[in-house]
């Protein structure tokens, strides 16, 4: 067997940089990490060749000759502010293919109310949605709204250096019951002139719609449902399971159009709340990166990387295999957060919809480590160092956190 090319993957420090690590790796394709830190959890894995520290400067000066000095054919990104900076690059530089969505799709996807737009032009179910502007009738308009309403940023990566400089913290989410609350919300912002998104709630459960395109049309497609969330009202994906591929049909079909629309190449996931009793489903967003849940399509056998990799670099034009869809996949650390919150600190939950309930929740905590279906995002039996190093990195937090 011919051996394949590397691939250089920017961002090693979370469960999905180590995922695309794993995912190459096991493809047989050389991975060269660059990382923040050299205790990144995605070094240790025995699929990460080899891995340099992440120069200082801009990704442009620094990544042509980390190219040049690898024979990288392929380079891959885990966070936003990456793949911002290398939509700005040629999509090749010399044989690399630099795997990232070009700044006009880019922006369209990270700016919030232009997917919403988007989708809404083809039949989509969206929320309704406020974006306040300097010079409204605030005062009018938070009378009018549906509450309980949901208050985010459009476009995250490009506000929260302004937060930071304000000295206003970053709050991915909030939750707002009452007029009053809307407008001190509101208030909170007024120094900087820019407001969050307003969205009224939708209920239901969330489905994440994975997709693979290129020209027009997906390639690799998985699903599935997000069991539980931290923070425990909605976040980070820390317990999911894989839908079958017959479930959701005409709404996958939807995604796609929705993709097809944003011109979009590459993976994405399309984020929705389906109420399964009325049949709706209301988008949410669609995340233009590897998203927090890509280990569950990793352990069905659904990949995304390797999808980009050998279609750009090999020439493969063929069907993706099936993935499986009996597998569920817990991210532990946040999932243990989540249980601690509801058995312990439940005022602090905002969604004032959730139903918590501690007995249920502990039980299926602890009988979950004996199904058989489970996975893990970071724990693997045949790649184990990564999640070692981690465990470490753990205990020595806590042990620092004790002496102080």
């Amino acid at each position: 067997m011919k051996a394949l090319s590397g691939a250089i993957v920017l961002g090693l420090e979370n469960a999905i940089g180590l995922t695309v690590v794993r995912e190459l790796g096991q493809h047989g394709v050389p991975v060269h990490g660059v990382a923040r830190d050299a205790g990144a959890v995605a070094i240790a894995s025995r699929h990460c060749a080899s891995w340099s520290p992440r120069p200082a400067g801009p990704v442009a000066d620094w990544l042509p000759d980390l190219i040049a000095s690898t024979g990288a054919r392929a380079v891959l990104a885990i966070s936003e502010t990456d793949l911002i900076d290398l939509s700005a690059l040629p999509a090749r530089i010399g044989d690399c293919h630099i795997l990232t969505p070009r700044p006009d799709p880019l922006a369209k996807v990270l700016d919030k109310l232009r997917t919403l737009e988007a989708a809404q032009a083809i039949g989509l179910l969206v929320p309704q949605t406020w974006q306040p502007l300097a010079g409204e009738d605030f005062a009018a308009r938070a009378a009018d709204m549906p509450y309980p309403l949901v208050a985010k940023w459009a476009n995250p990566p490009e506000v929260q250096p302004v937060l930071e400089r304000a000295g206003l913290a970053w709050i991915k989410t909030d939750y707002v019951r009452t007029p009053e609350q809307l407008i001190a919300l509101l208030d909170r912002y007024a120094p900087i002139g820019r407001w969050p998104l307003i969205q009224q709630y939708c209920a239901g459960v969330g489905l994440g719609q994975m997709l693979h395109m290129a020209d027009g049309r997906a390639t690799l497609r998985f699903q599935h449902r997000r069991l539980h969330e931290w923070p425990p009202e909605g976040g980070v994906s820390t317990y999911c399971r894989a839908e079958p591929a017959a479930a959701h049909a005409r709404q996958m079909d939807l995604s796609e159009a929705l993709l097809r629309a944003l011109d979009w190449e590459g993976p994405a996931m399309v984020e929705y709340r389906h109420e399964p009793d009325s049949g709706r489903y209301w988008l949410m967003e669609v995340n233009g990166r590897f998203w927090g849940s890509l280990p569950l399509a990793w352990h069905c056998g659904a990949h995304f990387a390797w999808e980009s990799y050998r279609r750009a670099v090999l020439g493969q034009t063929d069907a993706a295999l099936p993935a499986r869809d009996d597998l569920r996949a817990r991210y532990m650390v946040p999932e243990t957060k989540r249980l601690l919150r509801i058995l312990l600190a439940p005022g602090r939950i905002g969604d004032p919809f959730f139903r918590r309930r501690p007995l249920a929740d502990l039980a299926a905590w602890l009988l979950d480590f004996l199904d058989p279906r489970t996975r893990y995002y970071v724990f693997s039996r045949s790649d184990p160092r990564p999640w070692l190093r981690d465990m470490g990195q753990m205990i020595r937090k806590a042990v620092r956190r004790d002496r102080r």
